[in-house]
């Protein structure tokens, strides 16, 4: 469900700036406008919508828009012509006063610099807002604790500014803006000021946040990395103010829409952003005990397969099959599979980046299973899937583990040396 939803959005810098519309859709460059009007084209018809509780990043190189596209939002900046809707209603028409309701309970606002007033403690600086808006003390004071609380800042409340890092500094930042439960935040640049092991302190600590407040955030950066790492959705805008694609970090990765997106994403390390479900895929799998021993040799060969998947009737993974085990099981004229399923079946889950994989994949032959967080059998990946999409790096930090040390079906020795091509 969208909470804002941008219908062809211009925003353009000079005297008489609508009269660049008309050249803007006959084609003309950003320069040759500059020329003609005088007018610089800083937002070049966007329309986009971003979805309630998602993290949308806008990016671009310095002078592309991105930070006049979020002031846009709240109107900090006048767009020149378009629509901006948010839940359904349009930001361009409202008078102040609604516009100041907006941006007080709709829309808060974190801004590269930290703003903070430096004769004011920490739970000073962030009642700030609530303060001007005519808050009761003691409501506004309530709601300054319970922020800062959710912020980590809990214990330096009477804190000044100058007693604090960059990074809690960004915090106190923060949660000013959170302090009167915002639906949206509006974040620009918000981490570019702070040193780089804090930045990426931040940017963690922002992941976590979201995982308990489920705002919707629209998050400013220049850093493809951090924009990869943030977002849920990325736009990247070219130099002309033109949104140039929108999609997941993976598709952006995976297809770049153009050539200038290419060019911006070609120094990223792909293996650290796609993941095991992007390039996994369904696996034929048989359901055990509903599915005996002859439903798996026909299951392999009907598929021409020397190995096959076993779950439960839940679709949570048990293990894997071998044709020749089966076969075996067969001259003997048992039909009980439950003694041939090898359950050192290496597992990773779905959102796993494969540069996690890549060692994993060598050591077995079988394919890596991919299974949710409830052991759920979604697919597989193939060890020559995984091969060809890996390029510079390998981080191993997070790699998989075979089934039989996530679970309570065997003590298999992980070494998963069967043949992939379950």
């Amino acid at each position: 469900m969208a909470i804002i939803e941008v219908r062809d959005l211009y925003k353009i810098f000079g005297p008489n700036p609508k009269r660049a519309i008309p050249l803007i859709k006959k084609g003309l460059s950003k320069a040759e406008i500059l020329k003609k009007t005088g007018c610089t084209i800083a937002i070049n018809g966007a329309t986009f919508s971003i979805e309630k509780t998602e993290t949308f990043v806008v990016m671009g190189l310095s002078g592309s828009g991105k930070s006049t596209f979020i002031r846009c939002l709240n109107r900090l900046i006048e767009p020149t012509a378009g629509e901006i809707l948010v839940d359904g209603e349009d930001v361009m028409k409202m008078d102040q006063e609604k516009l100041r309701e907006a941006r007080r309970y709709k829309m808060s606002m974190v801004f590269q610099n930290f703003g903070l007033l430096p004769q004011r403690s920490v739970v000073n600086n962030v009642e700030f807002g609530l303060e001007i808006s005519g808050m009761d003390k003691e409501e506004r004071h309530k709601k300054a604790l319970k922020a800062i609380k959710l912020v980590g800042l809990d214990g330096f409340e009477k804190s000044l500014p100058s007693e604090l890092s960059g990074g809690m500094q960004q915090r106190v930042g923060l949660a000013r803006a959170l302090a009167n439960d915002p639906e949206i935040l509006l974040m620009d640049e918000a981490f570019s000021a702070l040193d780089p092991l804090i930045r990426t302190q931040m940017q963690d600590e922002l992941l976590e946040l979201q995982a308990r407040m489920h705002k919707t955030i629209v998050f400013i950066t220049h850093d493809l990395d951090e924009a990869l790492k943030l977002g849920d959705r990325i736009a990247i805008l070219g130099p002309d103010g033109r949104v140039r694609q929108i999609g997941s970090p993976e598709e952006i990765l995976s297809t770049p829409a153009d050539e200038y997106v290419e060019r911006f994403v070609q120094n990223v390390d792909r293996t650290k952003v796609i993941t095991a479900s992007t390039v996994g895929r369904r696996y034929t799998s048989i359901t055990w005990p509903r599915e005996d021993l002859n439903a798996a040799i026909r299951a392999m060969e009907k598929h021409g397969i020397s190995s096959i998947f076993v779950t439960d009737s839940d679709r949570r993974l048990k293990g894997i099959v071998t044709i020749d085990d089966a076969l075996e099981l067969q001259k003997r004229k048992e039909r009980d599979i439950s003694t041939i399923i090898v359950d050192d079946v290496y597992t990773t889950t779905p959102s796993t980046p494969i540069s996690d994989l890549l060692t994993t994949a060598i050591k077995t032959r079988y394919p890596i299973a991919i299974i949710d967080e409830d052991g759920v059998f979604q697919g597989a990946v193939s060890r020559a899937a995984i091969i060809a999409e890996v390029g510079k790096g390998n981080d191993d930090t997070a790699a998989p583990v075979p089934l039989s040390e996530i679970g309570d079906s065997g003590n298999g020795n992980g070494n998963g040396n069967g043949r992939e091509d379950a």
